[in-house]
């Protein structure tokens, strides 16, 4: 064999090598993402269901919100911390969200119509906020994720599972 023949060899066992490595690295960088996903989507799911979530909830569905932040002052102190709290939540999630970190159908199965209920009934406040801090970026993503939740409501209406999957049958 010529130095010729052994260079070209070289040259093209070093391109192979590199084009094995290139798709290696690729499918690992896919194989990564898809495991924080499904990581960020089970946590997300499991803070859905904590109590500390279901009372945040039960304190926005059954009381009425100030609509104006000299209301939110006549709050107690409590009652101000679970305002606060929930609205942090829901400006966790909608980043979440927004980032493409989880899927807006996660949080359309597990939350749906409670997102739009809860903004609904907190808008006027943190309107108020806004305009009064002056803080526009407050409750953003929460905004954002309930505009999408609706307009997704409204757009593709979801039908419950149990009737687009029969008895036996489930998603792949």
């Amino acid at each position: 064999m010529t130095s010729e023949t052994i260079a070209l060899i070289a040259n093209l066992a070093l391109a192979l090598s590199f084009l094995v490595g290139l798709v290696f690295g690729i499918a690992q960088v896919r194989v990564a993402a898809r495991d924080r996903r499904e990581r960020l989507t089970l946590e997300t799911l499991r803070e859905f269901q904590t109590r500390e979530f279901v009372e945040l909830m039960h304190f926005i569905t059954y009381r009425d919100m100030p609509a104006s932040l000299d209301g939110l002052k006549t709050l107690s102190d409590k009652e101000r911390i679970t305002l606060t709290q929930f609205a942090q939540e829901m400006e966790s999630v909608g980043i979440l969200v927004a980032e493409r970190l989880i899927n807006i159908d996660l949080v359309d199965k597990t939350l749906g119509s409670f997102v739009t209920l809860a903004w609904g009934k907190c808008k006027t406040l943190f309107q108020d906020i806004r305009e009064k801090q002056p803080d526009p970026f407050l409750g953003e993503y929460f905004q954002w994720l309930a505009e999408r939740i609706d307009e997704r409501m409204r757009k593709n209406p979801r039908k419950p599972f149990y009737e687009t999957h029969g008895p036996g049958t489930a998603p792949r």
